[in-house]
């Protein structure tokens, strides 16, 4: 799934996880004043908010089995021997969306820190979760399909049963689901990887009913050459209609397909925000160590995985075995030190970059649905209609020009907003009030 690396999904990407209100003297909810917000919670969301496009791109650009599968670009994909698939699979692919998720849990344990001492309950969370999947809905169905927006809704209101528990009994939990879901995913996909090598026959005829893949297939069957036809002909309303005909049930697939790694991911976010971890509450030589272990062993094991994909040729098992099992084992270690090293680094970056960073994080809700509706733009027939026509290379010079987008909006924006329009929006829907925008 994209992030909806994703995904993410980010995947996603995610909501502000910054407190959403505090209480004022009448004990009604009042926008989160900015002394109040953690700054390396802001940095952190910014990088992987932008991560997240670049795990995303190729899906947003190709066929969503190209996202894993090389074969399944439109065009030659500009990466004949897979250099430029192992780097995204190194640094950013699973990696970002972890992050995301993580940083969705501490969200979510902070609004409700807030709440509490307002004397509010899970209910108000339950609503505010219940909004995000409402959007998440909008944004699979009449934008793009790697939301990851629903998955976070759903498991989020799951991860409520289980807030009031201690945050050692949170991490405790978190780690044993989320190695079980490893362990599981890994066998099924390394027990169809082998039985593909014992029978080569068997990779071709798994990659010949994944209808999505569609570039062997007959094109009036084929998924993926249908929808390809819909958004380069620029037909928005057959295309939302395949969606909703065809696809109509993969949100709730999704939910399934993540459970072992949401879930799990969002306990031990809320844990390391209870333990202090965001706030830079451990020893910092400490949290630099670990950081570069959690780096670079996480690195080096991703690695090995894309070599093995290299040497196995990407065929489309051996891919889906790597997203989906092995790089379980990778991702976490990796997105935990890079967040280590971003608490423990990012308060002396204070340049103009970094408070653009900064600034995207705080809007990264509103980033991360405005770049899925940037790339209807670039994508689709009745606007640029790139879709299908870009190699991997091509489609990474997109993700610059989006960055730039990104971190040129941001902070204009928030020096005369209190809020990015999407955080605003969510804000008042929650509490049903209008919030004041301009500063």
């Amino acid at each position: 799934m994209s992030v909806s690396d994703n995904s993410e999904i980010q995947a996603g990407s995610v909501p502000d996880i910054g407190s959403d209100a505090t209480p004022d003297q009448a004990g009604a909810a009042m926008p989160v004043a900015s002394g109040d917000r953690i700054s390396s919670l802001d940095f952190i969301r910014g990088i992987a908010v932008m991560g997240i496009l670049a795990a995303n791109i190729v899906a947003f650009g190709q066929p969503l089995v190209a996202y894993m599968y090389p074969e399944g670009f439109m065009v030659p994909s500009g990466d004949p021997d897979g250099w430029m698939w192992i780097a995204q699979f190194v640094i950013i692919d699973n990696k970002m969306r972890t992050l995301f998720t993580l940083l969705f849990g501490a969200g979510l344990y902070l609004f409700m820190e807030r709440a509490w001492a307002r004397g509010a309950t899970r209910w108000l969370q339950f609503r505010r979760l219940l909004i995000l999947l409402l959007i998440g809905f909008v944004h699979f169905f009449l934008i793009w399909k790697g939301d990851i927006l629903t998955p976070y809704a759903v498991w989020g209101m799951v991860a409520l049963l289980f807030i009031t528990l201690s945050a050692k009994a949170q991490m405790a939990t978190g780690i044993v689901v989320y190695i079980a879901g490893g362990i599981i995913y890994s066998a099924i996909l390394g027990a169809m990887y082998f039985f593909s090598v014992m029978d080569p026959a068997g990779d071709a005829e798994l990659i010949a009913a994944q209808a999505e893949l569609a570039l062997i297939q007959d094109p009036e069957v084929a998924d993926g050459l249908i929808e390809a036809g819909l958004i380069r002909g620029g037909n928005y309303i057959g295309y939302v209609g395949h969606t909703f005909t065809e696809h109509g049930l993969m949100p709730f697939a999704a939910w399934l397909q993540v459970s072992f790694e949401t879930f799990p991911l969002i306990l031990i976010g809320m844990a390391l925000y209870r333990l202090g971890f965001f706030k830079g509450a451990y020893d910092r030589a400490n949290m630099i160590r670990w950081g570069w272990i959690g780096l670079i062993g996480g690195a080096l094991g991703s690695l090995a995985i894309g070599l093995f994909n290299q040497a196995d040729g990407f065929g489309y098992i051996v891919t889906l075995w790597s997203f989906i099992g092995l790089s379980t084992f990778t991702q976490l270690p990796m997105a935990l030190g890079i967040a280590a090293l971003l608490v423990a680094y990012s308060p002396g970056w204070t340049g103009w970059l970094a408070e653009r960073v900064r600034a995207a994080g705080r809007a990264a809700f509103t980033n991360y649905l405005g770049t899925s509706i940037v790339m209807l733009f670039v994508f689709h027939g009745w606007a640029l209609g790139l879709y299908g026509e870009l190699n991997r290379p091509q489609l990474y010079l997109v993700v610059v020009l989006a960055w730039a987008l990104m971190l040129a909006w941001s902070k204009p924006w928030l020096d005369r907003f209190k809020y990015g329009p999407l955080e605003w929006l969510w804000r008042c829907l929650t509490y049903g009030r209008l919030f004041p925008l301009r500063r």
